[in-house]
C-alpha cells in the first residue's frame, strides 16, 4: 500500500509532509523563524542543485560587470 501511494502520489505526499512540518514549526517557534528556516532551506536546495548540475554556486561575471558599471572610480 505504501509503495503504491509513493509511486502514484509522490508530489502530493511530499507536499503534505512539508506542510505538516512547517505547520509544527509555526506552532513551536513562530512565524518569522519559520520563514527564515524556509529561506535557509531554499538557499540550501539552490546550492545543492547547482552543485549537482556542475554549475558554479555563484555566477560572478554579471555581478562584477554590474559593480564595475555602477561604481567606476572616475566616471
Amino acid at each position: 500500500m505504501w509503495r503504491e501511494l509513493w509511486t502514484g502520489h509522490r508530489g502530493k505526499l511530499i507536499g503534505v509532509c512539508a506542510g505538516l512540518l512547517h505547520g509544527f514549526l509555526y506552532l513551536i517557534v513562530g512565524f518569522w523563524d519559520m520563514l527564515f528556516f524556509g529561506l535557509l532551506l531554499l538557499i540550501g536546495y539552490t546550492v545543492g542543485r547547482r552543485v549537482d548540475s556542475g554549475q558554479p554556486i555563484v555566477n560572478w561575471e554579471p555581478l562584477l560587470a554590474w559593480l564595475n558599471e555602477r561604481w567606476r572610480p572616475f566616471k
